[in-house]
């Protein structure tokens, strides 16, 4: 028998989907990216100057949502180790977690100062955050869908794929929110 190198390792196939299906995604938010920041560059006074965006809300959601990756990651570690409790634990905890970002998300938005019809600045903050949250929620009924895949039986080579990937799924929504965290709360 021939032993594999590491070149011979193959991803399995719902995991390399994914991928492939991230990556559409990350252009998706490149082009609302490309659009903030055009509009920021031909803009003088950006925002715009009865915009007020409230830093505190945002903050927590970042640490939610860094919180909710890094859980993640301690599940599927959880999940090799066959230590299904402690995965079923995590996950839950990374479930409530992108639940509270929703919430606090939507908080934000009742206390913001200009809506999506107000200015272009609006438009595409309400753009760029609302597809990021559409993006949250889907993940949250795809962990929530492992998290009963989790309870009903242990985890089969094509079950173990399928975390991997939603795990995959989640980091690629944190790591687009820090981005737009980064444009519209910090750079501005």
């Amino acid at each position: 028998m021939r032993a594999q190198t590491p070149l011979a390792i193959r991803a399995h196939p719902l995991v390399f989907g994914v991928v492939l299906f991230l990556a559409s995604e990350l252009m998706f938010f490149a082009g609302l990216f490309a659009a903030y920041f055009d509009l920021r560059n031909s803009t003088a006074v950006w925002p715009p100057a009865r915009v007020h965006l409230d830093l505190v809300l945002p903050t927590i959601g970042t640490f939610l949502l860094f919180t909710s990756s890094m859980v993640m990651l301690l599940m599927t570690r959880a999940l090799d180790r066959r230590r299904y409790q402690a995965a079923y634990g995590w996950l839950g905890c990374g479930i409530l977690a992108g639940i509270a970002f929703i919430a606090i998300a939507l908080l934000g938005y009742a206390k913001n100062s200009f809506s999506i019809s107000s200015n272009a600045y609006g438009s595409l903050y309400y753009a760029m955050t609302g597809f990021h949250m559409l993006h949250v929620a889907a993940g949250i009924i795809l962990l929530i869908g492992l998290f009963f895949g989790l309870r009903s039986r242990a985890m089969t080579a094509n079950g173990r794929a399928g975390a991997e990937a939603i795990s995959y799924y989640w980091h690629f929504v944190f790591v687009v929110w820090v981005g737009i965290y980064g444009a519209i709360y910090i750079i501005r």
